[in-house]
């Protein structure tokens, strides 16, 4: 598959989430969970915008929406699991 070059804005913001995930300690699991349903993206980013007037009661709405735009294509899927594998090899790199 190849990946589609996306422009800078979002890649940051793509970056910001895996970075996010990242120190949450939730690679792994964010890893599995993408890999199985990034061929459903579509679906998942659309469930995101029908709950966007709930969730953003209690979050930021800007970013969210933002990453729900993102997420309806598979390739941005497939860059947000990349970015997670790179800051993962970094961390291994350092500590071994």
């Amino acid at each position: 598959m190849e990946l589609q070059k996306i422009n800078n804005s979002d890649q940051i913001h793509i970056s910001r989430f895996a970075k996010r995930i990242f120190d949450q300690g939730f690679s792994i699991p964010a890893i599995l969970f993408l890999e199985m349903m990034k061929y459903v993206s579509f679906l998942g980013s659309q469930t995101l915008v029908f709950f966007g007037p709930i969730l953003t009661v209690f979050i930021n709405s800007d970013p969210y929406y933002k990453m729900a735009e993102l997420m309806e294509d598979r390739n941005n899927v497939e860059l947000l699991m990349l970015e997670i594998e790179k800051l993962e090899a970094e961390k291994k790199a350092n500590n071994g």
